[in-house]
């Protein structure tokens, strides 16, 4: 019963209320930007690189990106890809990149608003969707319900479904016992997590710097191999995806099962663009101009999306493998890479689905922590923290258990409420982004070093970290 409920509430949401929401969203924040995802991509490229403003001891830009692209690139990027093929079929993947490309926009804004809204601490900066809900929509209820939303989207949804694709990749294997392996795998991730938070959150900031470009390189890179060793299969699939996109009879005959709806969902649990999720860590980057981290937060997505779930979806899509509902998930991924590459296939998969959930694991409860401080007021004790990290440890054992259809339908309904709430108050507020951009722009063509003070542009004066700066 809880099932056939959480499934209802998921179709109703993703059958036209988000897709409106996001696309129409999306949209309009790329014409009022100006195509700003394409158009100052090379900005972006140069803004990862700037050092913290406030010194070394600083979040940089880079770190910053890390986190946030730790909780995109997961287990989405292989697990959700082969979902979304395997039941929406080829046009999924354009309808990934759609909401990639106009969803980039709106990554863009909602990062630089939670810049712009951000909150200083002895210990750095701060903020993020909950921050700029009351601040300037003085609305703390409604910012209470968004930071309850998160923390069941990525201390719980997002958490338990990571864990279960982590172990379903080993159902190839012969030692798998489908009544006890999962529990074990579960056991040994939830350990492993939960030693690593006690170390905090700037054990996770250097643990996900390191692994996240070493892992998403090498993935790409045997992506790339399986492509070329597949090309003969590349023109028909490409064809096969623009075919299947816009089957529109094929469509509108089903639509709760269609490549529209499954390629939304996928890419949207994948690259999480207008969710509300990466401006909590966008927030703690110290940089000179809200903007600069705004354009590092189109890269995250360009990152997930163009990039890596397309590397999944190609070399699967190559791979003469026909995708079915039985294969869905791990087993057609595992099929397609094992037909090119034999026994390297399923094992290579399998050591990037450890690698991609043991980071989005970190990078979700990275984000939990944060909102914590919010609910609170201030930085909760350490038993608080204690008996919450114990809590997160078994919600990951007890996910890698569960049934995968319920899991899938759980993390996108709890990702669709923080969507709902985010994405009108983003519209609400894209104009003091949009302000952020055009100064950041200015100062660029007069070959400045960017540097913000809210005062200089007219913002509200409720944005104290920006008016406290000096001016030049």
């Amino acid at each position: 019963m809880i099932s056939n409920i959480v499934s209802w509430i998921s179709d109703f949401m993703y059958g036209y209320l988000l897709i409106i929401l996001l696309l129409a969203g999306g949209i309009y924040f790329t014409v009022r930007t100006r195509f700003v995802q394409f158009r100052m991509i090379g900005q972006a490229f140069r803004a990862i690189m700037e050092k913290p403003a406030g010194g070394d001891d600083k979040v940089s830009s880079f770190q910053a990106l890390m986190v946030s692209t730790a909780s995109r690139v997961g287990t989405g990027n292989i697990i959700g890809v082969s979902t979304a093929i395997c039941l929406g079929g080829f046009g999924s993947v354009f309808w990934m990149w759609i909401i990639a490309v106009i969803g980039a926009a709106s990554a863009f804004i909602e990062s630089t608003l939670a810049q712009i809204y951000k909150k200083r601490s002895p210990h750095g900066s701060y903020g993020g969707p909950a921050y700029y809900i009351e601040a300037a929509l003085h609305s703390r209820p409604l910012a209470l319900v968004f930071s309850i939303c998160l923390v069941l989207t990525y201390g719980f949804g997002f958490n338990m479904l990571a864990s279960y694709n982590l172990q379903s990749t080993f159902a190839s294997y012969s030692f798998y016992d489908p009544d006890l392996t999962p529990w074990i795998i579960g056991l040994v991730l939830a350990v492993i997590v939960g030693y690593c938070l006690l170390g905090g959150g700037q054990r996770i900031v250097r643990v996900t710097s390191v692994m996240v470009p070493m892992m998403g390189l090498a993935y790409v890179l045997v992506s790339l191999v399986v492509i070329v060793m597949n090309i003969t299969y590349l023109p028909a699939v490409i064809s096969r995806i623009f075919r299947e996109a816009f089957d529109f009879q094929s469509i509108m005959g089903g639509f709760s099962g269609s490549c529209v709806m499954y390629g939304i969902k996928r890419g949207l649990y994948s690259n999480e663009a207008g969710v509300g999720s990466a401006p909590n860590a966008s927030a703690s980057a110290d940089v000179n101009h809200p903007a600069a981290q705004g354009l590092v937060q189109v890269l995250s997505v360009f990152i997930d999306t163009l990039l890596l779930c397309s590397a999944t979806a190609f070399m699967c899509m190559c791979s003469g493998i026909e995708p079915t509902e039985a294969l869905s998930g791990a087993p057609y991924v595992q099929e397609a890479l094992q037909s090119t590459l034999g026994m390297f296939g399923p094992l290579f998969i399998t050591v990037s689905m450890v690698l991609f959930a043991f980071t989005t694991l970190l990078g979700n409860l990275f984000y939990v922590d944060h909102v914590f401080n919010y609910m609170f007021g201030h930085t909760p004790g350490k038993c608080f923290m204690i008996v919450y990290r114990i809590i997160a440890s078994l919600v990951i054992f007890a996910g890698a258990g569960l049934s995968a259809d319920l899991l899938w339908d759980i993390a996108d309904v709890t990702m669709g409420f923080m969507t709902i709430i985010n994405m009108p108050v983003i519209l609400l507020l894209g104009k003091y982004a949009l302000k952020a951009l055009q100064d950041y722009e200015e100062q660029l063509r007069r070959k400045d070093t960017p540097f913000f003070c809210a005062k200089e542009i007219g913002l509200p004066h409720d944005v104290d970290y920006w008016t406290s700066k000096p001016l030049r």
